[in-house]
């Protein structure tokens, strides 16, 4: 892989990543109602998903899935319900200031809200949509050059794909931070939430709804 290829790649993932999806509006949310500093686990779980994606897809599952349509289908089903039950948690969540409750660690080592609840969640969304597999398959063949290593290119191309989609997340919690004071009253944290839990249900629904 040449320099040019590489920096065409950079810009290719950078356009396709900045667009906010699942994982960026989580990141926001999550942001806005525990700060950044805890965000960067859900950003990290977000970054690891992904790479288990690309993993999965460099050693074929995305070709087996776009070949099963039972796989698919049993894949896109969780990872839509999965969505829709983090919309509701959040349809139902108490409208409580961020300001007021970001600062308070929530109890338990393994709780939904502790670090590792938070990776948990940035994980499970970012796993969640098998037409991501199908995705990763299609990108890398483009920008892998036949007859160097292959396995080295792939490592170029996951690590890169890492390095911006947890800069962008990260943007992305900051940013949900930085809309902490505006949100500093029950009405505009409720409004928040029910926001934020109608387009987590709107994105499963899609997802369940639609096609390759």
């Amino acid at each position: 892989m040449d320099g040019w290829t590489w920096l065409t790649y950079i810009g290719v993932i950078t356009a396709l990543i900045v667009f906010p999806g699942p994982v960026a509006l989580l990141c926001t949310s999550h942001g806005l109602r525990f700060g950044p500093q805890r965000t960067i686990a859900t950003v990290l779980g977000g970054g690891v998903a992904s790479l288990v994606l690309m993993s999965l897809s460099a050693l074929g599952l995305g070709a087996v899935l776009a070949t099963s349509e039972t796989a698919f289908m049993l894949l896109k089903l969780v990872g839509g319900a999965y969505l829709i039950y983090l919309g509701l948690q959040a349809w139902l969540a108490v409208p409580r200031s961020p300001l007021e409750a970001a600062p308070h660690p929530m109890p338990g080592p393994a709780g939904k809200h502790s670090v590792p609840g938070l990776f948990r969640q940035g994980f499970l969304v970012g796993i969640g949509n098998p037409k991501d597999l199908l995705f990763f398959a299609a990108l890398f063949p483009n920008f892998i050059t036949v007859g160097e290593p292959q396995l080295l290119q792939f490592v170029i191309l996951a690590l890169t794909w890492l390095v911006i989609d947890t800069t962008l997340m990260t943007l992305y919690a900051t940013l949900g931070s930085g809309l902490g004071r505006w949100f500093d009253s029950p009405k505009r944290m409720r409004a928040f939430h029910r926001t934020t839990g109608g387009l987590f249900m709107g994105a499963g629904g899609t997802l369940i709804a639609s096609g390759r």
